[in-house]
Formats: C-alpha cells, structure tokens, sequence
C-alpha cells in the first residue's frame, strides 16, 4: 500500500511539474515574442525553451557563488584558446534531471522537440581535440564540486563552417551569435584594459626602477560568463569568455568630414582580436593577431584573477598559489606566466624572487603535441614590438635559467642554448611554460613517456620531479547519456545509473558479455542508430547507404599524421578487389569521413578532395551492387558527432605511431560500443591494455619503430611502393586518371609527397609502411564483423571497460597530482 501511495505522490509530483513547466514556456513566449505557443516560430519556440532552462540554471548559478564566497577554498582558473562545448540546452536538461519531463511537454503541445534542437548551432568556441578535452573538463569539474572557472576568448565567428563544393573544402563564417545566445551574461562593469605596442621607460622611485608602459595602443576586455551545470548537484561554475572591443568607439571628428571608413578603422582594429579563431598565420599580419589573441585573454584572465583575489584576501600575495591555481591548456596561454610577472612587480611592487616564487608555484602546464610545427616559438621582433614590457620578463627569465643551466652543465654551451627560452631569434613557448610551471603533464602514457625521453628529455633531468601523466578523458554526460539514449538506457536497466557519476561502475557491464538477450538490444540500438544517420546521410549528401552495412568511421581534424589518406587508399583497394572479382567476400561497408582541414593547410585539402572523387566513381558504380559507399559528412562539429558516434561499429584511430597526443575520440566511440581499429599511439595504448589484444585491432610500426625510421633514415617508401602491387595500384590510381580523369593534376603532390617527399622526407608519416598491415587488419575486421555473437561480446568488453576514460577520472587525477583542490 505504501508503496503504491508513494507512486501515486511521484506522478502527482511530476505533474505539477509538467504544469509549471509548461505555464513557464508560454509565459516566456508571450513575453518575449507577444504570440501565444501556436502562433510561434520554431526559433521562437527554442528561445523560450532555452530562456524557460536558463533561468533554473541561473538560480543553481547564484545559489552557488553565494554559498562558494563564504568558503575560502581554492579555485583553479583553467585557461585555453578552445572550449568545444557544443549544444548548451541538451546538456543542461540531462544535467538538471528534466530531459524527459521537457520532451513530455513538447509532446503535449505538439511541438517536435528534436527539431527543437536542431536550431540552436554549435558555439564556435573551439576546433578539435584541445577545445573538447577543456569542454569535457569544465563538466566534470561541476559534476565533482570543484570550484573553476574556465578562461577562453568569446569568438564571434569561430573557425569556420565548412562547404563541400564539387569535392573541395571552402570556408565560410560561422555567425553562431547572429541570434544571441540563452546562456551568457554579459559583466562589462568587469572590462580589463590589455594593452599592445609602444614602449617601456624605467624611472627611479624610492631607491626602485618602475617600469612605465608609454604609447600603446589599448583594447577593452569584456567578459561573458557561461554558467557550466554539474550533473546531479546544485554546483555551477563559470566560463569566462573576453570579447574584444575599441577603448573608442568612433573618431567623430572623421566621420563629420565623411570619412565614415577611417572613422571606425580604430575600432574595427581592435575587435578583430575576438573575430575568428585560430586566424591563418601564413603571413605577418596573421602571426600577430595572434600573439595579439593569446595575450588578449590571458592578460585579461590574470587581471581578473588578481583583481579577484585581492578582492578576497587583500594585498598578501604570498598565500596566492594556496588559494589560485592557473592551468595552461597547451602553449597558446603560455604568456599567463610572464603576464602575472608584471603584475606582482609593476603593480603590486613584490621584487623578482618574491614574483617569481609565488608564479612558478601557480601555474601547470599540459602538453598535447609533440609535433614540432605545433610546438609554438614566436619571432623575436615581433614579441618585442607587440609585449614590450613582457618581452623584458621573458628575456630576464632566460637569463636566469641559462645561469642555472650554466651552474649545473659548466662550458656546454650546446645544451645552453638547446634548452634556452629565446634562441635562434624566437621565444619558445614550450620552454617557457616547463620553466614557469610546477607542473608538466602529458596526455596519454605513451605521450608522457616521449615528453620525458624524447622532446623534452634535458628539461626532465634538469626538473626531475616536474613531469607527471593524466590520461585523458570524456564526459559520458554528453556522450552517451545524451547522445545515446537506447545505449545508456539499456546499461541502466542491467547495473543501475550509477555509472553516470561513477564511471568504474562500467565494468558490472561485463557480466552481460554472453548474454543473448543483451546482444540482440545492443543489435537493435546500434540498428535504430544507423537508421538515423543514414537519413541524415540521405538529407544531406543525396546518398543512401544501407544500415546493415558495416559503419566506419573516421571523424577528426584533417592532418598528415592523422592518416586519413591511409583509409583512402585502402577504400580504393577494396574497391580494386571488388571490380577484379564480383564474388570477392566483403560484408557490404559505409567509410564515413568528418574533418576540417586549416585554411592553409594545401596537402589536407588535397585530401579531402580526393575522398570526395573516390567517393563519387564507387558510389555511382553501379557494377558493385552499393556494397562499398563513401561519404564525406562537411562542417564536421560536436552535435554531428552526437550522431555519428552512436551508429559507428568501427573507429578509426589509425595515426602515425608517436604523433597522436592521446585522442578522446578513440574513447567516445569505445563508450558507444564500436570497436577501434589503430596503431598503439596516444591513448590506443591505453585501450588496447584495458580490453585486451582480441577487443581491438592493432596494426602497423610502433612509436619505437617509427622513431628509429626518423633517426636512422633507413626508410625508402619507393621500395615499399614496387613491393606491394595492391599497393602501387591505389597510389598510381590518383594521378593515372581512373580517379578524377579530367584532372589527374591534383593529386600530383599527395604522389609526390609519398615517394619522394616535397622538399623533405619521403612519406613522412609511414603510409605506404603501414599499408600492407592496415588491410590485414581490415580483413579481419570484416571476419569478425560477420560472427555477430563475438563481434557484440567485444562490444560489451569495450563498453565495460571504458570507466577509466572518463573525464571525471581525469579530474580527479589533475587534482590528487597537481591542483589540490578541496
């Protein structure tokens, strides 16, 4: 009875909270757009929803900065150039516990809450990797009850939205602010003032040199904050993003002589800094903008910081890194370190030890390349025209260490300059930050290990306590809850929700591995899945492909050493073997592409144009039955990804052994149920050892042997090439004309590149190596893929133990090892 009276209150309960719900949502229309839910848009509708969501999560966000401002617990300021949050309202709905309760209302009202979704875009506040690693943090930090702000800049048009046309990339701009934005507040009342240019002068006051910054040019800061909801907890935390904006708004005096143009140059100048992300740095301009974006934000950030702070304690610095810990999300927020520098001296008037103490104990650092061309240096001249003052620091801070050095290796001038900050007329920003940080972290073991062996292996020695690991993680928040409804729906039912907050709960999973009835839902779902991409396929590329094809995968940032060009030519293998023999033994497959190539990036956009013309000679081949298709999805981004991860049976981690830093991706889909395929690099190691050799498809050298094939020089591609006919058939197919026929031109470079290098080394990313192994490990994927009850048993292992990849275990090894927070 009791029971039965207890079910009763929770639907009543649930309700009335259908019904404030709903009275809130036309409230909100009517006030908003002066329309009743009937007469509204679907955009109309959305911002309602949006606005009616935003305003719980408000009332969670000051309930906790004022519960936080009565505790004086540390608080770590997470800075990076990339926060790839991806869809807000989703998100903040499976975080609040009211996902099903608001679909519930639409549903009553006849609204379709999927399309719903669809209108809000993607924030362009990141890329790849970088920016969803950070996303995936700031979620997991809120979910944990750590107190952190994130620190980014607010992009107006982020990267950029990409266009296929007739195969080839085109950039477009991403106006994803055009309609305004639920979520943000504005703070102007917090605006910093950064400054750029001129020059110092050093005055004496009081027996001490003052350094005073004279004829810059200045650019207002103004912060947005992002409230970042924790899953299951009242905890909010904050995304603080600067736009940038003219400390003057028009020049009057021009625009009333009709020089309208000249009038707002100032102003246009100066907010291009918050224009677009990661502009193009292929000539001086773009070089400078950004070194002007990076100092932008991390200027603005410390300020903010140290305003706060003195806020709370008043002028007593010396209790600063107990209280503030600065993590700097690779090198692009490098100039955080010689930018509080300034402030403790110039401003506070701490002397250069005291500064100097309280900096290098605030500030970790996370490595995510080794890839030298990513490694960032900036060109002398230009750090010491555009950061005259900071140029002074970085410069006093090199002599310092290089007297250190000095001390400790007496006469070795080699090694001297090898670890030097500023050599070779650049500032070396990789250096700087291992020099300015307590802490230095890779990403994946293997990454960790060739940080301190390899790239940086005289900075280890040199700080041997220095160097740690956090293997990275995701948020199953977005990536399974949210993105795979069927999926997390059906782990609930056998273990229990636990495993939303506490990932190692994953592994009870495992004990369904030979469970029939748990396969075939597992079938169903991936099923349900597929259909819904392949209508997206259907809608947006005018292709069908058959859901009970296999669905490989291969979404990421298009780059040489993340080897997009090696699934390519294996697609054209097949497809040789499958025009020589109609009754060769392949289960039906669906390659699918997502990547965006930089703008400058000519060899990425070669590729992507090669996948495209692959695609368009199988895919209208009629003489293969569409056992083979194609498809190259454009403006790959994280709501896309929500759709694809959940349909993939196989993921693509096929980089150059020792490039990749970690990945998420690999763990995202391991999460999802597919099973990878890859090189052991970055995380793949990790994978690999957590679900065993048979769970997973390894293939091709090892970071030990690619890195050998680098010192040695020993690699020749072109005998590779004449050793493999199935080899050299693929590769002479893009410059023969079988291809593209009208213009077998384009794919000349990719030829050359391959054989006998552009100007460097000859395949420099093992391609043509890797080759031969790649297809054998393809064919036993298409083995196993057809003994479905082991293809689902490997699913489930990977399922179960994917816990250690979380992002919630990331964070908490970033605390226990570097942060200590409370």
């Amino acid at each position: 009875m009791t029971k039965v009276l207890g079910g009763i209150a929770l639907i009543e309960k649930k309700t009335e909270e259908k019904k404030a719900f709903r009275i809130a949502l036309e409230t909100k229309i009517q006030r908003m757009f002066g329309r009743t839910i009937r007469g509204a848009s679907q955009e109309q509708i959305f911002q309602a929803i949006s606005q009616v969501v935003a305003d719980l999560v408000k009332e969670r966000w000051a309930y906790s900065r004022e519960l936080r401002s009565s505790h004086s617990e540390k608080e770590v300021y997470y800075l990076s150039m990339e926060f790839l949050m991806g869809r807000a309202l989703s998100n903040n709905l499976i975080n609040l516990g009211i996902q099903d309760l608001v679909m519930e209302v639409c549903e009553d009202l006849n609204i379709k809450f999927t399309d719903v979704e669809e209108v809000e875009p993607d924030p362009g506040l990141g890329n790849g990797g970088l920016g969803r690693l950070a996303a995936c943090f700031m979620d997991s930090l809120a979910t944990l009850g750590f107190k952190a702000t994130g620190c980014g800049i607010r992009y107006e048009y982020g990267l950029f939205k990409q266009k296929i046309i007739d195969g080839f990339q085109a950039e477009v701009p991403d106006p994803w602010l055009e309609n305004g934005t639920s979520w943000e507040i504005a703070l102007p009342e917090e605006t910093e003032i950064v400054k750029f240019g001129g020059f110092v002068e050093i005055v004496e006051e009081e027996g001490r040199s003052v350094y005073e910054h004279k004829g810059y040019q200045s650019v207002r800061a103004v912060p947005y904050e992002v409230p970042i909801l924790g899953y299951g907890t009242k905890n909010v935390n904050s995304l603080r993003l600067w736009a940038a904006r003219a400390t003057k708004h028009l020049d009057m005096s021009l625009f009333g002589q009709g020089k309208y143009l000249d009038a707002l140059e100032e102003k246009e100048l100066a907010e291009v800094i918050s224009k677009v992300l990661y502009p193009d740095d292929n000539h001086p301009e773009g070089k400078a903008l950004r070194l002007k974006q990076q100092y932008f934000f991390v200027s603005a950030s410390i300020q903010g910081i140290v305003r706060k702070y003195r806020k709370q304690y008043g002028p007593n610095f010396k209790d600063f890194p107990s209280r503030v810990s600065i993590h700097i999300n690779d090198t692009h927020p490098a100039l955080g370190i010689p930018e509080l520098m300034r402030i403790l001296l110039d401003e506070e008037g701490l002397n250069w030890d005291q500064a100097w103490e309280i900096t290098t104990n605030t500030f970790a650092y996370t490595n995510h390349t080794i890839m030298e061309e990513a490694l960032e240096k900036w060109p002398e001249s230009l750090f010491r025209d555009l950061l005259p003052r900071l140029w002074d620091i970085v410069y006093e801070i090199n002599e310092r260490f290089c007297a250190e050095i000095w001390k400790r290796y007496p006469g070795d001038w080699e090694k001297t300059a090898r670890m030097s900050i500023i050599a070779n007329h650049e500032v070396k920003m990789a250096h700087l930050c291992i020099v300015g940080s307590f802490s230095v972290n890779g990403v994946a073991q293997l990454h960790s290990n060739i940080l301190r062996e390899q790239v940086f292996q005289e900075f280890a020695e040199f700080f041997p306590n220095k160097f740690t690991n956090v293997t990275n993680g995701v948020t199953f928040r977005r990536f399974l809850l949210n993105a795979n409804k069927g999926l997390s729906d059906l782990i609930s039912d056998r273990i229990g929700t636990d495993w939303v907050t506490d990932s190692c709960e994953l592994a009870k999973f495992l004990e369904y591995q030979d469970c029939s009835t748990t396969k075939n839902a597992l079938v169903k779902i991936r099923y349900n899945n597929k259909l819904k991409l392949a209508e997206y396929i259907k809608e947006h590329n005018k292709i069908i492909v058959d859901p009970q094809s296999i669905f490989d995968v291969h979404i990421k940032r298009l780059h040489e050493y993340k080897r997009q060009l090696l699934n390519v030519l294996h697609i054209m293998y097949l497809y040789n073997r499958l025009l020589d023999d109609p009754n060769f033994d392949m289960h039906p497959r669906t390659f699918i592409f997502g990547a965006k190539a930089a703008p400058g990036y000519s060899t990425a956009k070669k590729i992507i144009k090669l996948i495209h013309d692959v695609g368009e000679r199988i895919n209208n081949d009629p003489s293969i039955n569409d056992r083979l298709k194609v498809v190259f999805l454009e403006n790959y981004r994280v709501s896309l990804a929500e759709t694809i991860i959940p349909a993939s049976d196989v993921s693509e981690q096929i980089s150059t052994a020792g490039k990749e830093a970690s990945g998420t991706g690999n763990m995202k889909f391991m999460l999802n149920g597919a099973l990878t395929i890859g090189t052991l690099d970055g995380a793949n190691v990790e994978i690999d050892e957590a679900v065993g050799r048979d769970n997973i498809f390894i293939f091709g050298l090892t970071a030990a042997q690619t890195s050998q094939f680098y010192m040695d020089g020993s690699y020749r591609p072109y005998d590779v090439y004449l050793s493999d006919p199935y080899l050299k058939q693929v590769l002479d197919q893009p410059v023969n004309g079988f291809v593209n026929a009208q213009h077998p031109e384009l794919f000349q470079e990719l030829y050359n590149g391959l054989l006998q290098g552009n100007g460097g080394m000859a395949d420099p990313y093992f391609v043509l190596k890797d080759f031969a192994s790649y297809r054998e490990a393809h064919e036993e994927v298409d083995k196993q893929y057809q003994d479905p009850k082991l293809w689902w048993k490997k699913a489930i292992i990977n399922i179960g133990n994917a816990g250690f990849f979380s992002s919630d275990r990331s964070i908490m090894d970033y605390n226990e090892r570097i942060w200590k927070l409370r």
